[in-house]
């Protein structure tokens, strides 16, 4: 029983609507088979997409206060950038102790900056580092002490020392409210 062209193509002149549609389904089935491959990958596009929206929804939304944010921030920079001392500037930096030690009423008996002017770090902040070795009446160490550490420039005391301190006062030689105050303390600088 062997069905000739002839008596298909009867056959679909016959039932022309049905014969399109399963025309339409077998062309659907094919493509859904040859294209399924791409699914995955278009998946993966959208994925990739949806994700850089709402990066760039985040961003907008957080970018609301930008220039509030960066006038802040440069208006701190200027004031960080205004309490730092400059290594190479030896009599400026010595001049902030002796203006210290003239509001205190201490005696300064050795003031060093150690630090070289050729070291430099990746922030273009380093630490200055200072020797300082004062005398004068106990209430008088512990101010300067304090007026550095809360001083216009940033400081890290490193060592701290304080001892009594021979004046040469009386029959003991040692007078009871006279201290000696060594530092070591480090300014936040640039070179």
């Amino acid at each position: 029983m062997a069905i000739s062209n002839e008596q298909v193509v009867a056959a679909l002149k016959k039932n022309p609507v049905v014969s399109a549609a399963v025309i339409i389904c077998i062309a659907l089935a094919l493509a859904h088979y040859f294209r399924s491959d791409l699914i995955a990958t278009a998946t993966g596009r959208l994925d990739e997409r949806a994700k850089e929206g709402r990066r760039l929804a985040a961003n907008i939304k957080n970018a609301a206060q930008l220039p509030e944010q960066l006038a802040r921030v440069s208006e701190a920079t200027k004031d960080i950038d205004g309490r730092l001392v400059r290594v190479a500037a030896l009599a400026n930096n010595l001049q902030y102790f002796y203006k210290l030690e003239a509001d205190t009423g201490v005696k300064l008996i050795d003031l060093r900056q150690t630090t070289d002017s050729g070291r430099a770090a990746k922030t273009g902040r380093i630490p200055v580092s200072f020797a300082v070795t004062l005398h004068g009446e106990y209430p008088q160490v512990l101010d300067f002490l304090r007026r550095v550490e809360s001083g216009s420039h940033y400081c890290r005391v490193r060592a701290a020392n304080v001892t009594p301190f021979d004046a040469g006062a009386g029959s003991s030689g040692v007078r009871s409210d006279a201290a000696k105050l060594t530092l070591n303390l480090e300014l936040l600088g640039v070179p």
